[in-house]
């Protein structure tokens, strides 16, 4: 009978069970779209610091700046032979970024605390070449030479002027780029796991001290290298055995070698920049934290959550919007259609009165026919509940096929070669830590996950709930009485 009676009534008031429903599917609709962009903003976040870190790193530990009161740093010194003739010139520097530099027994420490499942380190060095050639000036002869002249006064004598050296001068071209060293024993930790090798190979196991190395796709293409082509980096020639792609973003490095030949080349002899780390529990990263910070003095510790606070720019706008804005808006038109569909209800209900107050008459109870004005409500609220999940997962998808661009702006980064950290990501030195200025354009999408469609549900039931209490408490009140006054 319930069933029946149900049924027949939302028939009768199609029109009117369309019109609440709509307003559910609506406010249900823009609940889905926002929680699916503010998932596709975390995502594009998630990708813009694995471009920074590497996939599966929670926390870098670097060597904290010194104190300001203890001066800059010594300056890089180029120095070149004075030869005769033109002589070409070649020099090059190899530095750790940011000039700060940890013992590499630090790894292990840092391994051995509380909570840290894994950790591995990294040297990020920054290369310098200058060369180029001097040209030495000729000597000219002077205005007395120049007419045959020499005695007398021309002051043309032994001693006297003879002439003048012009010309000459210095012509140096300055490349710099960027070199990692990566322990090759433990590559599924830190930044060349955000890249995928698309030509070649990466490192054997073995290769702790080979000359190899591995280039990133970008300056391969620049410098046109390939697989098997030579590099030559302060004097040692290694052999690129492979191309890596950045998942997303730029790299963390133009050159990839083995994490001896870096320390080598820098006379950096068991030292390292950065330590990768990895939590035994993501939701423990701010214990793992402060207990790196307390065990071991000296060091900055930088968490995901600390680089996400340095990222601007659209990406950043956006997220706040749909954080923000997208939220409360979604807010407001949910309750907007709550109460919409409430007094729909209520409305109905009155328009009814004749209906309930004989149906009472004939013996109803007040609770039966509050049930009944109920049931009728959670079927426009699961009905505006289906439709809400339809529009919005297809206003998601449509604009994860549109996939607006939005660009991360990364903070402040390790200054050139002769200035030392100025701050920011991976303070010193990093190996996403490049430029002041580098921006990661990200494509947005909107994701749906099972726990937003299990949202839309739930308001959809809540919708129904909150109008049918409206309706049913109208019912309730009503008389038989009542219906008899509105006979005609």
């Amino acid at each position: 009978m319930f069933f029946t009676y149900l049924r027949r009534e939302l028939r009768r008031r199609r029109k009117a069970a369309l019109v609440v429903a709509s307003g559910l599917a609506l406010g249900i609709a823009l609940v889905i779209v926002v929680n699916s962009v503010s998932s596709g903003m975390r995502d594009a976040q998630g990708k813009v610091l694995e471009s920074l870190y590497g996939l599966g790193t929670d926390m870098t530990v670097t060597k904290a700046a010194p104190p300001a009161s203890e001066g800059g740093r010594e300056r890089p010194r180029f120095n070149f032979d004075a030869q005769d003739g033109d002589e070409k010139q070649s020099s090059d520097i190899v530095m750790p970024q940011g000039f700060e530099t940890l013992a590499s027994s630090t790894v292990d420490e840092v391994a051995d605390q509380p909570g840290v499942a894994t950790a591995v380190g990294g040297l990020s060095l920054s290369v310098v070449k200058v060369d180029g050639e001097f040209r030495p000036g000729r000597l000219q002869p002077g205005e007395d030479s120049a007419n045959g002249g020499g005695g007398g006064g021309g002051g043309g004598g032994i001693g006297g002027p003879q002439g003048e050296v012009r010309g000459g001068g210095a012509e140096f071209d300055v490349n710099s780029y960027t070199v990692y060293g990566t322990d090759t024993t433990r590559q599924d930790l830190g930044p060349l796991t955000s890249s995928r090798i698309t030509d070649g190979r990466t490192f054997k196991t073995a290769e702790t001290d080979a000359e190899v190395a591995v280039a990133d796709a970008a300056y391969a293409k620049e410098k046109k290298y390939k697989v098997g082509s030579e590099v030559t980096v302060k004097g040692t020639k290694f052999e690129i055995v492979g191309i890596a792609t950045p998942d997303s973003g730029d790299a963390a490095a133009n050159l990839y070698i083995p994490l001896k030949q870096a320390q080598t080349l820098s006379d950096s002899k068991d030292k390292v920049t950065t330590v990768y780390v990895q939590a035994d529990d993501s939701q423990q990263i701010g214990a793992v934290k402060s207990a790196i910070r307390k065990n071991i003095p000296g060091t900055t510790v930088t968490t995901s959550a600390d680089l996400a606070d340095t990222v601007s720019g659209s990406l950043t706008t956006a997220s706040d919007l749909a954080t923000n804005v997208g939220k409360w808006l979604s807010v407001a038109v949910l309750v907007a259609a709550f109460v919409v569909a409430g007094l729909l209800t209520v409305s109905a209900v009155s328009r009814r009165v004749q209906e309930f107050g004989t149906l009472k008459a004939l013996g109803w109870k007040s609770g039966r026919v509050t049930r009944q004005v109920v049931g009728e409500a959670m079927v426009n609220g699961l009905v505006g509940g289906v439709l809400g999940i339809a529009v919005g997962v297809a206003g998601a998808y449509a604009l994860t096929a549109v996939s607006p661009s939005l660009t991360a702006q990364l903070g402040a980064a390790a200054g050139g070669p002769g200035g030392g950290p100025a701050g920011g990501l991976v303070r010193a030195g990093g190996p996403g830590a490049q430029s002041a200025d580098k921006a990661i354009e990200i494509a947005l999408t909107a994701p749906v996950s099972a726990s937003t469609i299990a949202l839309a549900v739930g308001l959809a039931v809540t919708g129904g709930l909150i109008a049918g209490a409206f309706g049913g408490w109208r019912a309730s009140r009503l008389r038989p009485a009542d219906a008899l006054r509105r006979v005609e």
